[in-house]
């Protein structure tokens, strides 16, 4: 991984539990781009985030979720699987699942005004 920051290459196994999480989102990312330009017609028109933000401080949180927002407005479903409290703030559509009793959930569907 080539550490920006620093201006040299590091290892992959000293990157923190946050690097290692935006290394991995950002190599989604741009696999999804090369994948849609080189296949002659595929789209990929969705992409599902599980977990990973609860390994983030602000400032990468801002980072990822500013990457994410980018790619809104390019027929993109982005999907987001995480009980970061925070990150309901700057999600402007949600599905919300909570628990209602007895080994059953119940979901909530919030939409931004």
């Amino acid at each position: 991984v080539y550490d920006d920051q620093v201006g040299e290459k590091r290892a992959v196994q000293t990157l923190s539990g946050g690097e290692s999480f935006i290394a991995a989102l950002s190599l989604a990312l741009a696999l999804g781009e090369v994948i849609q330009q080189e296949s002659g017609g595929i789209n990929i028109d969705a992409l599902f985030v599980d977990e990973g933000f609860g390994s983030l401080d602000a400032n990468s949180l801002d980072v990822a979720m500013n990457a994410l927002e980018s790619l809104e407005g390019e027929s993109r479903l982005i999907g987001i699987i995480s009980h970061v409290t925070e990150l309901r703030d700057n999600i402007p559509d949600q599905l919300q699942v909570e628990p209602a009793g007895t080994g059953r959930s119940r979901l909530k569907i919030l939409h931004s005004a």
